[in-house]
């Protein structure tokens, strides 16, 4: 019966002895093969770090000339320089730092006007009129 089910199917034996509810083959060195393939990767991936950082760190030496060369500063020194020079400010200061006043504001003296002022600008004519008779 075997024989005659091997030629029927065209000597498809191995997947019909699966099919069939056979016991699986299994390879003897598979456990093997399988740490070979994880090393291989591991190693894979080492080397594609290494490259990279490689480049990074020339990317890096090339950035560093062109800011020598125009005189730039990092954003993180710039930082660290503005902070200072903030500590340096209110070293001897009991309150936090004064906000820097922005412009336009207090640039031009203001005549100091009255409430009653202030609203007359608002009024009609003829409102205007009756408050300023008294």
């Amino acid at each position: 019966m075997d024989f005659v089910m091997k030629q029927a199917l065209g000597g498809a034996t191995k997947d019909m002895g699966k099919m069939l509810g056979g016991e699986e083959e299994k390879d003897p060195d598979a456990e093997k093969k399988e740490e070979e393939r994880q090393e291989a990767l591991r190693q894979q991936e080492e080397e594609r770090k290494a490259k990279y950082a490689k480049m990074e760190a020339e990317r890096e030496s090339m950035r560093q000339g062109i800011r020598d060369k125009y005189g730039l500063k990092k954003k993180e020194e710039r930082e660290a320089e503005a902070q200072a020079a903030m500590e340096q400010a209110a070293e001897g200061s009991l309150t936090r730092p004064k906000k820097a006043v922005p412009a336009g504001c207090g640039d031009e003296e203001e005549e100091d006007e009255g409430i009653m002022d202030t609203v007359m600008k608002y009024l009609p004519g003829p409102l205007q009129d009756m408050f300023n008779k008294k």
